[in-house]
């Protein structure tokens, strides 16, 4: 009860936020590594920011993180220095493409994979300290089942899960879906065909989880489109830069433009309050409890 108390606590610090606006958080995650995520997760935020959006993207692949490394940037603090009260979030904010704000995490910490609720209400109160004038907040999550996937997948709007025509992809995916629905009380997904190959492959393999989801689980799965196999977009990858920025008339670049439309018109809940403070909230749920979580 105490960490529930201090965790609202800290969220009550959100009342001071300079700007009233919502905030559209997604969240983008997968099942299992190797799907492309991070790449969809900067891509999609960049493709966002051009469409006149003021963006942020937060890694949040804790132990794993390499959203400075796709996008070619030089950080000096990571949110391992926010936990250890090295610098606050705003000055580990590093301006990238388009102006999309990035908020680095700790590269090959492993320590920042298994935070302490002390640690993970420390990030909370990170996010309620922010200042930064935000239309959407795109998080790239870890891989798998990691606590940290289920508080920000909780904390967010929208879960877009990346998948890839594979049975391992599929069936993580599924679990994942699963877990989150039936534990965690999220019950609508967005999902975004990975490394496509042919027309309508995408839509199939949706329609293939969908059937499972259907006979199995209460949810709602929409289809948010496909990224298709593109040799460009390996070639921005070695490259450390965006394939919608590198190569803005390939294929892949495309497929991330028209996610960002639909993305675009994703809605925000009626009711939800100013800036930071849904997420914030949602945040403090999603670490005290399927109880205290905002629906």
């Amino acid at each position: 009860m105490h960490d529930i108390d201090l965790h609202r606590t800290q969220a009550n610090g959100i009342l001071r936020l300079k700007d009233n606006k919502p905030v559209k958080v997604i969240a983008v995650t997968g099942g299992k590594g190797g799907v492309g995520k991070t790449t969809v997760s900067t891509n999609l935020a960049l493709s966002i920011a051009a469409r006149g959006r003021e963006v942020m993207l937060v890694d949040a692949d804790f132990g794993l993180a390499n959203v400075d490394v796709v996008l070619g940037l030089h950080t000096r603090f990571h949110l391992g220095h926010v936990l250890s009260g090295d610098c606050t979030l705003e000055d580990a904010i590093v301006t990238g493409p388009r102006g999309l704000q990035v908020v680095p995490a700790a590269s090959g910490i492993m320590r920042m994979a298994n935070l302490t609720p002390a640690e993970n209400a420390g990030l909370i109160r990170a996010f309620s300290d922010l200042y930064h004038r935000i239309d959407v907040m795109v998080i790239d999550t870890a891989a798998g089942l990691h606590e940290s996937v289920v508080t920000f997948t909780r904390a967010a709007h929208h879960v877009l899960v990346v998948v890839c025509d594979e049975p391992a992809s599929i069936t993580d995916a599924y679990a994942l879906i699963k877990v989150l629905s039936k534990d965690h009380g999220v019950q609508r997904f967005q999902i975004l065909a990975s490394q496509t190959r042919r027309a309508g492959e995408g839509l199939q393999l949706f329609n293939k989880i969908s059937r499972v989801c259907d006979r199995f689980l209460n949810v709602t799965l929409e289809f948010a489109g496909s990224v298709p196999f593109d040799d460009y977009l390996r070639r921005a990858v070695q490259q450390q830069t965006a394939v919608v920025e590198a190569f803005p008339s390939s294929l892949s670049a495309d497929a991330f433009k028209n996610l960002a439309i639909k993305a675009d018109k994703w809605s925000v809940p009626e009711g939800v309050r100013g800036h930071l403070e849904f997420f914030v909230e949602r945040l403090v749920g999603a670490r005290s409890g399927p109880s205290a979580v905002l629906q």
